[in-house]
């Protein structure tokens, strides 16, 4: 009486692309979304890892801003490593790329140059870079010692320390955005070029009316993902300089870390951690908005 209709192909492909998708969608909320609710909820609580956590509503919150000028201080640290890092990570990554997508000796040798530093790990470069750094015997020493004077305290003086994390920073990265702006500017046809010289256009109207605009989806990426990568630094601050000097580079990720680990303050540093999302949320769409804006 009720016949089993039958599944259209269409149907049977779907389901097979649903059940492929659980796995990976039962990780993004397992790892993602419950991590990130419960930080949430974490965050209108005071709680020491012991017993229940105590819901204390905004508590936290007006704390942060009103009775914290740590939090503050660390908020303007975190602003002053990305607005040195970024600016200067793109333009020579960007810099980087258009060299490198040119017909020259050892191409591809120098691509991995450029690229090994992105597959070493944070805890090796930074340990790498405390020798180049150190006053007494590093490439630091040597240097000044050129010069007649002594090594500079790169890492505990606080003129210099920050600064030092951006310098290892851009090393660390710059290969990876590399990458990431050759696989863009490969994909823009030659034609393009070919067309503009024909018209007699020279190689500073080439970038601005024909790479740029082209490029601009791998930019928008790399802004992004790079904004979002330096208000989350966390290991090359902590091996190097736990924070210090004098909180010269206690970045908002440590700070969070601090209270959470040493203070056992989960609710304090899961509000932190909020206000670091929505910071790092808010910025994203002010990206993508001034990008659409611009390209309307």
């Amino acid at each position: 009486m009720f016949g089993t209709r039958k599944r259209s192909p269409a149907f049977r492909q779907n389901l097979w692309g649903v059940a492929f998708a659980v796995p990976a969608l039962i990780l993004l909320l397992v790892f993602s979304v419950y991590p990130l609710l419960t930080a949430l909820y974490t965050g209108f609580t005071s709680w020491g890892l012991q017993g229940a956590p105590k819901f204390i509503g905004l508590a936290n919150y007006v704390r942060l801003f009103t009775r914290d000028p740590e939090f503050i201080r660390s908020l303007k640290v975190t602003a002053f490593y990305a607005l040195g890092l970024n600016p200067l990570m793109w333009v020579c990554s960007l810099g980087l790329a258009m060299l490198l997508n040119q017909e020259i000796r050892m191409r591809s040798l120098f691509r991995l140059v450029y690229f090994t530093p992105v597959i070493i790990s944070w805890v090796v470069a930074s340990m790498v870079w405390f020798t180049i750094f150190h006053p007494s015997f590093g490439l630091n020493a040597h240097i000044m010692r050129f010069f007649g004077k002594p090594g500079l305290q790169l890492l505990t003086d606080s003129k210099y320390a920050l600064i030092s994390i951006i310098v290892l920073s851009l090393w660390k990265n710059v290969g990876y955005y590399m990458i990431l702006f050759l696989a863009g500017l490969q994909d823009i046809p030659q034609v393009y070029y070919e067309a503009a010289a024909v018209d007699g256009a020279n190689s500073t109207q080439k970038f601005w009316r024909i790479t740029l605009p082209l490029l601009m989806p791998a930019l928008v990426f790399v802004m992004i993902i790079s904004t979002i990568s330096s208000f989350q630094v966390f290991t090359p601050i902590w091996i190097l300089t736990k924070g210090g000097p004098a909180g010269a580079t206690r970045v908002l990720p440590v700070l969070i870390y601090e209270h959470a680990s040493r203070y056992l303050d989960m609710g304090y540093a899961s509000a932190m951690a909020v206000i670091l999302f929505l910071i790092l949320m808010v910025l994203t769409l002010l990206q993508l908005r001034f990008f659409r804006t611009t390209q309307a």
